[in-house]
């Protein structure tokens, strides 16, 4: 068993500067560059409950979602099984293209142990 949860919306952009002005003014949200992650910008409580951010791409701009995870394999064996497929890797997160082609993350947990506990879902 394991358990997983929707971690963040992210908002794919080749212009990134551009897009966190628009959506930060848009959602009523501060937006504040991750020190630690460049290509990421945070919009600071955007959806409350859920990490909302810009991230730089070189591609089309989109929208995707981040899973968090206690076991990243179990995940996304468990979505491939639904009908995903696995198209990267970036450190340990795996990346899906889910039917209809919109891409998700799968990564292990980054909230606290508080808040994973609370809303994660547990998995056969």
């Amino acid at each position: 068993m394991h358990r997983s949860r929707v971690y963040a919306l992210l908002i794919d952009s080749p212009e990134p500067e551009a897009a966190a002005a628009f959506w930060s003014a848009a959602l009523g949200a501060p937006a504040r560059p991750v020190p630690s992650e460049e290509q990421f910008t945070s919009l600071h409580e955007a959806i409350p409950g859920l990490v909302t951010a810009v991230q730089a791409v070189d591609d089309a701009p989109r929208f995707h979602l981040d899973i968090e995870t206690d076991d990243v394999e179990a995940e996304t064996a468990r979505l491939l099984g639904l009908g995903a497929t696995q198209v990267g890797r970036w450190l340990e997160c795996r990346i899906l293209r889910a039917p209809g082609g919109h891409l998700l993350c799968v990564l292990p947990v980054h909230s606290t142990p508080e808040v994973f506990e609370a809303g994660a879902r547990v998995w056969p």
